[in-house]
Order: structure tokens, then sequence, then C-alpha cells
């Protein structure tokens, strides 16, 4: 398993050849429809944009261990570690609607998890450069029930399974090269510990900058409201810096996160690595698109 996902995270780099190679980069083109965003994720959360009618999209993401803690050159700053992997197939069923499901291993508490989701674009105004859309998501994890009922892992009901996530996503462009997201949500665990809330309403924060051809600089911050003091002492907020690289039929993103766990389900309620602390690590995520 460690060979298959070490010649994965080679994809991009083995594709730099064509990467440089291509001949039908249209830049200009390109250039004249300046997109809010080039991919439906920018992160660890969703981008206002929505794959394209009948277009099926495989996206692999894959976090790494941490890069700075005093042990860490003992995992080759955390590539001999994997904090969490997602697989998962996209779906444009209609240029404003797309949907998607996939798997992650799970960074924990919950192992085994299942996400499906279904986003819609509500609001698109091209010549104000604004842009509305809405997700919403399903988490379910599969791993076996703890028999400690203290646990967090111990079900005793199947909806205590379940977690939800449900968010407006609005973006627009202030300068040219330069776009703004604005993500207000909510998740909902069927399940949490008592000192927490189950519902955790959010706010989180997307910046594209557009720096040359096909790359670009990714900064996104997730900001949890109503946070407990359990949670104070207990959980941080998620914050990840990358690059992102585009090519005909592949996104490429680089970046740098503390969250450990994919998907809203895991990084918004349960990050605890904390950047001042060298507990940060490198992921990449491969999206490719598949036209009818």
């Amino acid at each position: 398993m460690k060979v298959l996902f070490r010649i994965i995270l080679m994809c991009p780099f083995l594709s730099f050849g064509h990467f440089f190679s291509q001949e039908n980069w249209d830049f200009e083109k390109i250039n004249q429809k300046k997109p809010l965003f080039l991919d439906t994720r920018a992160i660890n959360g969703h981008t206002v944009k929505l794959l394209e009618k009948k277009v099926l999209e495989l996206r692999i993401i894959h976090r790494f261990g941490d890069i700075a803690t005093n042990e860490s050159y003992r995992t080759l700053f955390g590539l001999d570690n994997s904090s969490d992997i997602r697989i998962g197939l996209e779906y444009g069923l209609t240029d404003k609607i797309m949907i998607g499901a996939g798997r992650s291993k799970g960074a924990g508490p919950f192992l085994e998890l299942w996400d499906a989701f279904i986003k819609a674009e509500v609001y698109n105004n091209k010549a104000l450069k604004l842009k509305i859309s809405w997700s919403s998501k399903l988490f379910f994890t599969t791993m076996k029930s703890s028999k400690i009922e203290s646990d967090l892992t111990y079900f005793s009901k199947l909806s205590h399974r379940a977690t939800y996530h449900n968010e407006l996503l609005i973006a627009f462009k202030p300068i040219n090269k330069l776009t703004l997201q604005l993500s207000p949500g909510f998740i909902f665990r069927n399940l949490s510990q008592i000192e927490d809330k189950n519902f955790i309403p959010h706010i989180g924060t997307i910046a594209r900058l557009h720096l040359f051809k096909k790359v670009s600089l990714v900064a996104e911050y997730y900001a949890n409201i109503n946070s407990t003091d359990y949670r104070k002492n207990n959980y941080v907020n998620p914050f990840g810096l990358g690059i992102e690289i585009n090519t005909f039929g592949h996104v490429f993103l680089l970046n740098f996160v503390n969250s450990r766990g994919i998907g809203e389900g895991q990084f918004l309620p349960y990050t605890k690595s904390k950047w001042t602390k060298g507990e940060y690590r490198f992921g990449f995520t491969i999206a490719r698109k598949f036209n009818k």
C-alpha cells in the first residue's frame, strides 16, 4: 500500500514533462475567461465551482505526517506516515448541479469514513464576478464500535455514526487576479463528547491569487464560532496554504495544512495540530476529469 501511494505521489512530477510541453495551452483564451476558481476544492473545503454537465472526475487526496516536530526527521518529515487518504468520484449532473462520493481512511477519532455530497449553483452574475453555490454533505463511519460506553466511538445507535454538513459558498473577484470566498455553514454530529456541542457553526475564508500561467497560490482558513471551553482547550481551527497547478484534464494541488483529516466531518470538529508546534503536514490532491 505504501508503494502504491508513493507512486501516486510521484504522478505530478512524472507529468511535468507533459505539463511543460503542452502545445495546446491557450493562455490568452483562459486569461480572457478569468474564472473565479479552476477546481471544485480549495485545500480542504469546497469552492463555488461545479463540474460541467456529464463530466466525471476521479479525485485522490493524501495527507502525510507532521513535518517540523522534534521527531519528524525519523519519518522523513512526515513522508513515512499517512494521516489520511481519500479516493472519490464526482459527476456533473448539469452545469449547475454536481454530486460526489468517496471513502477516507480516517484520521481519528472515526475511521473507515464514507461521504456523499450534492452541490448546486444558486446565483451567478458574470458582470459583477460574483457567484453563490450551496453544498450539503453526509459522513458515515463503518468502523467497529468500541465496547467502552464512555468512548466517542461507542455507537449504541446506527444514527450515531452519521455527521452532516451544510454551507453557503460566496465568491467574488475584487481585482483581476484575486478571488475571495466566504463559506458560512454548520456541522451537526449525532454523537459528540458530553462537554462538546453537536452543532458547530463556522465561517470559512478562501483566497486564490493567480501567479502566472497555470499556477495559483491558495490560502484557506475555517473558524468555528460557538467554541466551548472544552473545544478551546482541545482543538484549533484548520489553516492551509497550497500551490495549484492546472493542466488540461488534471488539477494538482500541493499544500501544507495543520488538519489531519479529510472532509468537513473531520477537519472542522477534530483538528488538534498546531502550526506553532510544527504539527503541520504536506499533502496533495490529484483530480482527473473524464469528458463524455
